[in-house]
């Protein structure tokens, strides 16, 4: 055995190995126990970036763990291959982004087959394969029959001079991020996947999620955002026809307090009273300009203008004037909000701001209300009580609620109403790169769903898109078509879904990927995924939707599952020192750190060695110029370097900060087992261990090695700690290298401990491991030996080392016969030479003895 270790020779032997012969090749077994490990797949965005490596090595080794405890494993790997940024590096590569991502994936698929997982290459799929996505667009048709898919008005961001859509990320400081033109909010029919008919369910069974993350459960159960309240109608006449402004509130209690009701700029009634008010029209037009998120609504300053028209109070009949407000999304409630300055921030702001009356009608015992300064108890729920609200005076939160709703239901006015947060999924995207909508328009026939028989409608992926407009808008050869129905002339929907839908179900497609059906029966086989991995950034949209998808194929007979992932695991962020450089007109460049040098406590560029300054610690991103390429990490030190590294320098859930010095460690302990794995196979052949033929030394290492064995088990198959199962076998070796074999069963316990050692590694470290296995001379390869199992005798002592304390401080330690009793223990400990000294002589009050680990001499 040659004693160098050499990746570059060792990791291309290995995988050639586990492709010759299809290890990794996932067969449904009804007789095996499965086990579904996946992490979330990549977007084919070029290259791979640490996060990546880190993601999938994770995955990686619970999936090799897995198989050496003899279950049936499927670990996929597919492409999230649609979407903006495809599009986005098209424009500016004047490409098609087809050919793009596909030329993306053939390098990302390279990279990952030289990291060496183990993954089952036979199911891969990408998302903009025409087989995949048929399939989106047959259950979009099937939703559509099931009155799950509707079409409605939406509101997007329009770029008037590229006379295209933008996403929010492509609309900086309320301008086009290409044209630099002021965007404006524009109402355009779009397609809604009905997932709210699903709220009450999705919200329910977060409680029977024990292996989610309870930070994820949250995150999603306010993100479906349940409120119990009560629907309020504003009675009003316009133009000689009686009307009703609706209302939701969770604040029913205060009712009596309103001054004035704000609704959104697209709301209907906002369109009729800007006719002919030119300045409500331009109010109108600005807010067209605006954020269209609750994000950039909660920070933009609030505006708004008068209509001098007035709704009646639904329970006194008192006029209320309608104000439009910016603050008011007409895609969230009812696009219209009561406002109650006394008992509302948002709303006390507003009132201050134009000077509307504000009026107190909850009160919390002697506390004084002061109209000018805001103070937290306005908005209390409870606590209080209601004033000023006439028969309502004195009541509760509950019982005011109660009684105002009764009331209005009474006067036709209102009820009690659940409410969520949540809203249905809008899957319009009016962009080229993604999945067609499978429906034609036809002048005669309306909106006409494409035969199932015709599907899938395929995306030309010939197109190039310069940036204006929707390039499918201009492709006669897709655009014209014939209606399905009366054989006119008709043309297609140029819209395209939202690529969460690709990513919603592709889990599912993994199981099934040759299937003529979107699953078939291997899908229950495999189904649910017993581990999914991946950025605490998809906790809600992607990890929601794939629940909802999950229930609507159950529901339409497709699975029988109602959740997608029984367990999932959210790994922290890669982390590394941002610096950068401004120069005089305030522009930021950055420089990766790899050009800086640290020298005496001051960065300074290399090239130039002028300073540069530091932005601290940062997540890994092209934006800042702080990556690190895995492929360069490979090249230098080997892909089991580099997955060591990232499994051994923090826990998974917590954020990995980026060391070169930490990389260098994990070469050198690949050298070190290498080498101590070649000094011992240099030493001959090994004797048959005979446990009951050996001496102390060799049981207590033999006790160790099974007793990490135990620990690292139970670190990488329940806990995944996989830093301290790596540090518990360096310990064990760390023994090897001290113990001094003078026999030959001294030489089979080194063997065991190294044969365990290399097992052990296998999951972490497979490429030398499969090659150390080898030499330590077994015939099977590695990846196909079982997980060891610890020795119950072996982990037997005949001697237990004890902590002696005297009032509670370490003054000793003590080695006993493991089968010794309490009286042999605690004459020991009194009889240690430091242990007498801080006794001093005087009486001893009590003796504690913790059997096994300490005793503590009371004095």
């Amino acid at each position: 055995m040659d004693p160098i270790y050499k990746p570059e020779e060792i990791e291309p032997e290995a995988q050639a190995a586990w492709a010759g012969a299809r290890a990794f090749a996932a067969r449904e077994d009804a007789g095996g126990e499965k086990y579904y490990c996946l992490c979330m797949l990549p977007y084919p965005s070029g290259k791979l970036h640490m996060g990546h490596v880190r993601n999938y090595t994770i995955g990686d080794v619970i999936s090799r763990y897995q198989r050496m405890r003899g279950r049936n494993v499927l670990q996929p790997m597919g492409w999230d291959a649609f979407g903006l940024p495809a599009e986005n590096a098209a424009i500016a590569n004047g490409v098609p982004p087809g050919r793009w991502t596909r030329d993306n994936i053939d390098y990302m698929r390279k990279q990952l087959k030289a990291l060496g997982f183990g993954i089952d290459w036979s199911r891969e799929v990408a998302t903009c394969d025409p087989d995949y996505y048929r399939w989106n667009q047959w259950l979009f048709l099937k939703m559509l029959e099931k009155g799950l898919v509707y079409q409605k008005t939406g509101t997007v961001n329009w770029d008037p001079v590229d006379q295209t859509v933008l996403a929010n990320e492509q609309v900086i400081d309320g301008r086009g991020w290409r044209t630099g033109a002021p965007v404006e909010k524009r109402a355009i029919p779009m397609y809604y996947m009905r997932i709210t008919a699903y709220a009450d369910e999705l919200l329910a069974a977060l409680d029977d999620l024990p292996g989610w993350p309870e930070r994820v459960k949250t995150m999603q159960a306010n993100w479906i955002g349940k409120s119990e309240g009560v629907r309020i109608a504003f009675p009003y006449a316009l133009d000689n026809h009686d009307d009703k402004l609706w209302v939701f509130t969770t604040r029913a209690d205060t009712l009596m307090g309103v001054t004035f009701v704000a609704i959104a700029a697209e709301h209907p009634l906002a369109q009729r009273l800007a006719e002919g008010r030119a300045d409500i029209a331009a109010f109108v037009e600005k807010c067209r300009t605006g954020g269209a998120t609750e994000a950039e609504l909660a920070t933009q300053e609030k505006e708004g203008v008068p209509t001098g028209f007035h709704v009646a109070h639904p329970l006194t009949g008192e006029p209320v004037e309608v104000w439009i407000g910016n603050y008011v999304l007409m895609g969230y409630g009812e696009g219209a909000v009561m406002g109650v300055p006394g008992h509302d921030e948002r709303d006390f702001l507003f009132a201050h701001k134009y000077g509307l009356p504000i009026k107190q009608v909850v009160a919390a015992g002697d506390a004084a209300y002061d109209a000018d300064n805001w103070q937290p108890w306005y908005s209390d729920k409870y606590g209080v009580v209601t004033v000023n609200s006439g028969k309502y005076d004195g009541l509760n939160y509950q019982q005011a609620t109660d009684a105002i709703a009764a009331d209005l239901a009474a006067a036709g006015c209102g009820e009690k109403r659940v409410q969520y947060r949540l809203r249905d999924w809008g899957i319009s995207r009016q962009r080229y790169w993604g999945c067609p909508i499978p429906i034609i328009h036809c002048e005669r026939c309306g909106e006409v769903p494409v035969p199932e028989d015709e599907l899938p409608v395929v995306l030309p992926e010939d197109l190039v898109s310069d940036g204006s407009g929707n390039p499918l808008a201009k492709s006669d050869e897709f655009m014209h078509c014939e209606c399905p129905r009366c054989g006119g002339a008709a043309r297609r929907e140029t819209d395209t879904m939202d690529t969460f839908v690709d990513s919603s179900w592709y889990y599912m497609r993994y199981t099934s990927p040759d299937a003529d059906s979107m699953v078939d029966a291997r899908a229950h086989y495999w189904l649910p995924v017993d581990q999914y991995i991946g950025g605490i950034e998809h906790a809600i949209l992607h990890l929601l939707y794939s629940r909802f998808w999950t229930r609507v194929m159950r529901d339409l007979g497709l699975l029988t599952i109602d959740e997608p992932f029984t367990n999932l695991l959210t790994q922290g962020m890669v982390l590394n020192q941002i610096y950068f450089r401004r120069s005089d007109s305030g522009r930021i460049t950055y420089y990766n750190p790899a050009e800086v040098d640290v020298r005496d406590g001051q960065a300074v560029l290399i090239a130039d060695g002028e300073p540069v300054e530091s932005g601290g610690l940062g997540a890994m991103s092209k934006s800042k110029n702080n990556g690190v390429d895995p492929q360069t990490l490979i090249d230098r030190y080997g892909a089991d370097t580099v997955r060591l590294f990232t499994m051994f320098a923090a826990p998974p859930e917590q954020t990995l900060e980026w060391s070169e010095a930490g990389v260098e460690g994990a070469a050198r302990f690949l050298k070190r087992l290498y080498r101590m794995v070649a000094e011992h196979v240099a030493q001959g052949q090994t004797a048959a261990l005979l446990p009951d033929k050996l001496g102390t030394a060799a049981r207590e290492l033999r006790r160790q090695t099974h007793a990490t064995i135990a620990k690292v088990g139970d670190d990488i198959g329940r806990r995944y700690t996989f830093k301290t199962a790596i540090a518990a076998i360096m310990e064990l070796l760390n023994a090897v290298g001290r113990f001094e074999p003078k026999s030959e069963q001294d030489h089979a316990v080194v063997a065991e401990a190294l044969d365990a050692a290399v097992l052990m590694l296998a999951p972490i470290v497979p490429h030398v491991c499969h090659r150390l296995w080898q030499a330590l001379g077994h015939a099977d390869a590695v990846i196909d030996v079982p997980w060891p199992d610890a020795d119950a005798a072996a982990l037997k002592r005949d001697e237990l080392e004890i902590v002696v304390q005297v009032n509670g401080k370490l003054r000793g330690r003590i080695a006993v016969a493991a089968s010794a009793g309490r009286g042999e223990v605690e004459a020991a400990a009194l009889a240690e030479e430091n242990v007498q000294r801080f006794v001093g002589g005087k009486p001893v009050r009590k003796v504690i003895v913790v059997p096994g680990k300490l005793v503590n001499v009371v004095v």
